[in-house]
């Protein structure tokens, strides 16, 4: 009798083990860890400082060298300078030239010749210049639909960066990016794909007038980080009643059918949850206004993502009516001392001019 009840007690602890085996098994097939593709030319900018062994005499010796380094960078002349930009490149309208990097900076208005006022978005292109060129061969774009894999892959690649930092607080790694250039090191990089009749070479700087007035672009900057926050603020719901036998329910989603078809929280469905902090691009705004000293331009709009001082990258427009009619500057606008130093749009006032005034009829 305790031998059988031996047995039977052998085989319920071995079929326990093996359910035990299966879920953990089972468990860790279906587990994915999270997928982190940084882009191939990626280096960690971050680094530990640490001033034990850096005297005053070094780290004046060191404010020295960036100071010459930053004012041989500034008297470099620009590549395109050295290029006959005429021969060697001509615009279609299937052209895809490079965008530069622009800081948000603030909401301004403006008025038509009719008296119309408009808001308006500044957006200050600084200090941008060509980094690195990545021909189609090499470039690697993310692989999306099949027709749109097939028209990256014709396009090359500009990577372009924006704002000069201190060497001394980012990698040797990241350095290493821009001596080829002979550049002190960015703070912004962006890639950019361009059509390969549309290069630049490494070291041309990019200003506003990379655009004209009048025409369309696209913008692409993070919208604003609101953290988590429920289903009203989120998705806009409408909540409970305020009274009438409602309890803690006001700002509740209510139910979500969980219980339903398949007794599961379908996908997408509008649950609270983080916020904002997501890329977004807002498309076919069309510059209003242009300041050649400071590289400043006036968009249309109030809408463009991001807060004050955020990064945007901004591109020509991919809408087809939209689109660039007439040749921009290609590839891009030259240095130049004799630009005059505002640019308007053919409908709006200039504040230069006297003030709008209307008689009486």
């Amino acid at each position: 009798m305790a031998t059988s009840n031996l047995k039977l007690l052998c085989g319920v602890l071995s079929r326990m083990r093996l359910g035990i085996d299966n879920v953990i098994i089972r468990s860790n097939a279906n587990y994915k860890p999270p997928k982190y593709r940084p882009p191939y030319w990626y280096m960690p900018k971050e680094r530990v400082l640490s001033e034990d062994h850096l005297t005053q005499e070094n780290r004046q010796f060191l404010e020295e060298v960036i100071q010459d380094r930053l004012s041989a960078q500034a008297n470099i002349e620009s590549p395109l300078a050295q290029v006959n930009v005429e021969k060697s490149a001509q615009w279609t309208p299937q052209t895809r030239r490079v965008g530069v990097i622009a800081r948000k900076i603030g909401n301004y208005p403006l008025w038509s010749k009719d008296g119309k006022k408009m808001h308006t978005t500044l957006l200050q292109v600084v200090d941008n210049h060509v980094i690195k060129y990545i021909p189609p061969e090499e470039f690697k774009p993310m692989k999306t639909t099949e027709v749109m894999w097939k028209e990256k892959r014709r396009l090359g690649c500009l990577l372009v960066g924006s704002e000069t930092v201190d060497p001394s607080i980012v990698t040797k790694e990241y350095c290493g990016l821009f001596n080829s250039v002979g550049m002190l090191p960015k703070r912004h990089l962006c890639r950019f794909m361009v059509s390969p009749e549309a290069t630049l070479p490494t070291g041309t700087p990019l200003f506003a007038t990379h655009f004209r007035v009048g025409d369309y672009v696209d913008i692409r900057a993070k919208t604003m980080d609101r953290g988590f926050q429920g289903v009203m603020k989120r998705w806009g719901f409408k909540g409970m009643p305020a009274s009438h036998g409602v309890t803690k329910t006001h700002r509740r989603p209510g139910n979500i059918g969980a219980g339903g078809e398949k007794a599961r929280v379908w996908p997408g469905t509008k649950m609270p949850g983080h916020m904002g902090n997501s890329w977004r691009i807002l498309r076919g705004v069309k510059i209003l206004r242009m300041n050649t000293k400071h590289n400043v331009m006036w968009m249309l709009g109030v809408g463009i993502p991001g807060e004050t001082g955020a990064m945007c990258y901004v591109f020509d427009t991919v809408l087809p009516h939209k689109k660039l009619n007439t040749a921009p500057p290609f590839p891009t606008y030259p240095p130049s001392d004799d630009l005059p130093l505002e640019y308007y749009d053919d409908a709006i006032h200039p504040f230069e001019e006297p003030t709008i005034s209307y008689e009486e009829s």
